[in-house]
């Protein structure tokens, strides 16, 4: 009998570790797939992909129920005299005005612009609510690499923010910029990278989403999101996984 108890806490111990490593790795490993163009590089969500469409590129879900909720567009300019990230930060801290594709006027509101180090880089990072398409927020990258100004905008369903917060964060994190050599999709000299990087009519006409205002208190006062209250689900299992793991471990002891 006791033998067999010792044999069935051997067991359990080892589905433990197998059950936190498991955990660990489908973490680190649902965002696998990575896309790159001639000027930068970043980890999508599974079931992505990215198309140029015109001088930009555009990345959507290619799940047509999930394809109207977030979009990407990346673009890329030669430097000009407008080009610098003091010019990107003034810009982004500003309202945004357009005419929407149904003929009526809409104005952002700048949620807060600020500079971040991105894989030892400088960008500026910035999020509006309603400068892109109505009814969703848009968060701007923008920076300078050598001779090209890049700009990268996440576009999210405002009534879908809190779903694809996460998967956006991890791209944020994972993004890079370069300058390859050789042959360029890039605006000219005189152009505006933020006029130069809009989204194509034929997809934003299927992708305006009317949607309910967010939570008052969804942002800090200096536009950062609030952290959550509680804690994420796999990082409770993990955790539960670790103390049982330990207390089998002190028992056998």
């Amino acid at each position: 009998m006791q033998t067999s108890l010792v044999a069935m806490k051997k067991v359990f111990s080892t589905s433990g570790v197998i059950f936190v490593l498991s955990l660990f790795l489908y973490s680190h490993t649902s965002f696998a797939a990575k896309f790159a163009n001639q000027f930068c590089e970043f980890e999508i969500p599974p079931q992505w992909q990215c198309n140029l469409e015109g001088a930009e590129w555009v990345c959507q879900s290619s799940d047509p129920s999930k394809k109207k909720d977030a979009i990407i567009i990346l673009a890329a300019k030669l430097k000009g005299d407008q080009d610098s990230l003091d010019q990107y930060l003034a810009y982004l801290k500003k309202a945004k005005a357009f005419t929407s594709i149904a003929g009526k006027p809409v104005k952002s509101e700048s949620k807060y612009a600020k500079t971040v180090q991105l894989s030892q880089h400088p960008w500026v990072d910035s999020l509006h609510l309603d400068s892109e398409i109505p009814g969703f927020y848009t968060r701007y990258l923008a920076t300078i690499k050598k001779d090209i100004g890049v700009l990268v905008t996440y576009s999210i369903n405002k009534d879908k923010y809190r779903l694809y917060l996460n998967d956006f964060e991890t791209m944020v994190k994972t993004l890079k910029v370069f300058r390859k050599t050789g042959g360029l999709n890039a605006g000219s000299k005189d152009s505006n990278l933020f006029k130069n990087t809009i989204i194509p009519q034929h997809i934003s006409e299927g992708t305006v989403f009317p949607g309910a205002e967010p939570e008052d208190d969804e942002y800090e006062e200096e536009g950062t999101k609030k952290k959550s209250d509680g804690f994420p689900l796999w990082l409770l299992l993990v955790a539960g996984g670790a103390v049982a793991f330990i207390i089998v471990k002190k028992r056998q002891g």
